[in-house]
């Protein structure tokens, strides 16, 4: 153990106030507690313990040493959790949330995969557009997109999404192509829950307040629109990729185009990960960065 021997005795000693009490908390004998405490500190050339006959109290230099000692064994439990969690499968409940459309085309068959391969974990997703209190309505995770604006939540990034602006070809050949953010004025732009749209101009960003004769609070229903040349959209590449690739719709604007956003994995501040939530945000991670 070289400089590792004698600390859980020494920890023990100094919670306890006792080295009867350390040595029954330990499972050893008195004895050999007291051994161990007198080796360590002929090691270190300190006193650690006041010793009388009705208590056993800790120096200053013994209560420094205890405080690094104490985050030293702290860490090496830790450690050992890690590795007894990575050879243990996932099982039990574990409840997620994510954005409904997008829970729907991407998220859901991917969470459903993960599961197959662990027939002992249950899952539970509830799929709305609303953001939901992870802690207060016992949620192990959510699926966030875009922006963070919760600090109180530890968060990871799984991937990316572009936002696209498009049309399809038959609006275009009516009322042509904008080629900059003041030419947007001009045309028909198909509104979601914001007034305007995110872009980026000269290395910073923009938003460009739009306004059309439609409007939707859902991705599909502007898809729709767009498809049958009533405006120009914007929206997240999973509502227009399949659209894009095969022509029906046309990506504009592109020298304006937002940064990507974050897709992420938000959850309760723990010190401590489960394996299954872990190990699905490995999944996950893995699956949507493709």
């Amino acid at each position: 153990m070289g400089n590792w021997e004698g600390l859980n005795e020494f920890v023990a000693v100094a919670e306890t106030g006792s080295f009867t009490d350390a040595a029954r908390k330990l499972g050893i004998s008195t004895a050999q507690v007291s051994r161990q405490v007198k080796a360590l500190e002929s090691r270190l050339s300190t006193r650690l313990f006041y010793r009388t006959t009705r208590r056993v109290s800790l120096t200053e230099v013994g209560q420094v040493y205890y405080q690094h000692c104490r985050q030293l064994l702290e860490g090496l439990a830790d450690a050992e959790r890690a590795v007894t969690d990575l050879q243990q499968a996932p099982r039990g409940r574990l409840r997620l949330t994510a954005p409904v459309t997008y829970g729907e085309t991407t998220l859901a068959p991917l969470v459903h995969d993960f599961a197959l391969r662990y027939p002992e974990l249950q899952v539970e997703m509830a799929l709305t557009n609303q953001k939901l209190d992870l802690v207060a309505e016992g949620f192990d995770l959510a699926v966030r997109l875009g922006k963070l604006d919760d600090s109180s939540m530890m968060a990871r990034r799984l991937a990316s999404r572009t936002l696209y602006v498009c049309a399809s070809p038959d609006y275009l050949s009516t009322y042509g192509e904008p080629r900059s953010l003041a030419e947007l004025a001009r045309h028909n732009c198909l509104l979601g829950t914001l007034d305007y749209w995110r872009f980026r101009e000269q290395g910073r960003a923009k938003n460009i307040r739009i306004s059309g004769s439609i409007r939707c609070n859902s991705g599909r229903a502007l898809v729709d629109a767009a498809l049958k040349g009533m405006g120009i959209v914007q929206l997240p590449d999973y509502y227009v990729d399949e659209a894009l690739q095969s022509g029906r719709l046309v990506s504009l604007l592109e020298p304006y185009r937002e940064q990507d956003d974050g897709i992420w994995g938000i959850y309760p501040h723990n010190r401590h990960l489960s394996p299954k939530v872990r190990m699905l945000l490995d999944y996950l991670g893995t699956h949507l960065g493709k």
